[in-house]
């Protein structure tokens, strides 16, 4: 078989004599100094510290999220915000129970773990057990009043036809714990704010314990989807925040917004935001990118939650 021979190229100067240019001054530009940061002044508070962010990638973006939230509340819209349980092991809880109290939240939309960790906190005061110390001598997952209690009150409150959620919610406001205070769960007990959960079956400690009903965990989870999309369905103009949830709240949210539009509702100005310390696939698909396509807009905020979360709730807090 023959082959064809190879063009080969030499050294051969290129002629610059023809290039064209063009004035700065004509150019759009993305980076322009009316756009730069401001250094900070010592008592100028959060407002200063935010107005002086540059008007620049994630700084605009900042900007927008908080102006954004402010427009939804000021306007009677909705804030749903869906939790990862990071966010609640990460010391936040304080922070969000604050955000409630001011009216920058609608409804709260979390996993099974979420509710396992605010419900140890309310109980105990702390939460969060050493796995790695746990997991070989057969200890992880075992703390007995988690296990017992909140087993107890998932079987008892979807027996009675709540959610999920919803049980959680009324076994903690009637039980009073001794940690309420920095319960999520709780301040929405007290602040009226319906709390959704959507669990995997088998992803959490407490579908370890011989209490564990497969039948009120997944009816009452399939019940708490059913409110999230009546609620992600009253979104026109409003926001939605995904805080820590790689995957399963992600998927939730982008069922719940195809079923919304199948029924009519265009979600229209829909804002989305997915904040965590890296950008996931699901999140950055099924939250900020696809549910606002052509329609609103979508914001990713990457960062510590225990940073972001604060700074953020201080600039929607300030004046």
């Amino acid at each position: 078989m023959r082959y064809s021979r190879a063009v080969k190229f030499g050294y051969e100067d290129f002629d610059l004599s023809g290039i064209r240019t063009y004035p700065l001054a004509s150019r759009v530009s993305k980076a322009n100094a009316a756009d730069f940061a401001v250094p900070f002044k010592a008592g100028s508070g959060v407002r200063g510290l935010v107005d002086g962010l540059p008007a620049i990638l994630a700084g605009a973006d900042f900007k927008a999220v908080v102006a954004a939230m402010r427009a939804a509340r000021d306007g009677g819209r909705g804030i749903i915000w869906g939790l990862g349980a990071h966010v609640l092991k990460t010391g936040l809880s304080p922070v969000l129970i604050d955000l409630m109290e001011r009216g920058l939240v609608s409804a709260l939309a979390t996993n099974g773990a979420g509710v396992i960790h605010d419900f140890e906190l309310a109980l105990s005061g702390s939460t969060s057990e050493d796995v790695d110390e746990a997991l070989g001598p057969g200890r992880f997952g075992m703390a007995e009043e988690t296990g017992r209690l909140l087993n107890a009150a998932i079987n008892e409150g979807v027996g009675a036809g709540a959610g999920l959620g919803q049980a959680v919610v009324s076994y903690l406001h009637h039980a009073q714990p001794p940690h309420a205070n920095v319960s999520v769960l709780a301040a929405a007990a007290r602040l009226e704010i319906p709390v959704t959960v959507h669990v995997g079956i088998g992803t959490d400690i407490i579908h370890m314990h011989p209490a564990a009903s497969g039948a009120a965990i997944g009816e009452g989870s399939l019940r708490d989807f059913r409110y999230f999309v009546s609620n992600v369905a009253r979104l026109d103009h409003g926001v939605y925040l995904n805080c820590g949830s790689a995957v399963v709240l992600p998927e939730v949210f982008l069922k719940a917004v195809a079923l919304a539009r199948n029924q009519g509702r265009p979600l229209a100005g829909l804002i989305t935001v997915n904040l965590d310390f890296i950008r996931h696939y699901r999140a950055q698909t099924n939250v900020v990118s696809r549910p606002v396509a052509g329609t609103g807009k979508g914001y990713s905020l990457v960062g510590h939650h225990e940073i972001m979360i604060p700074l953020l709730a201080a600039a929607l807090v300030e004046p």
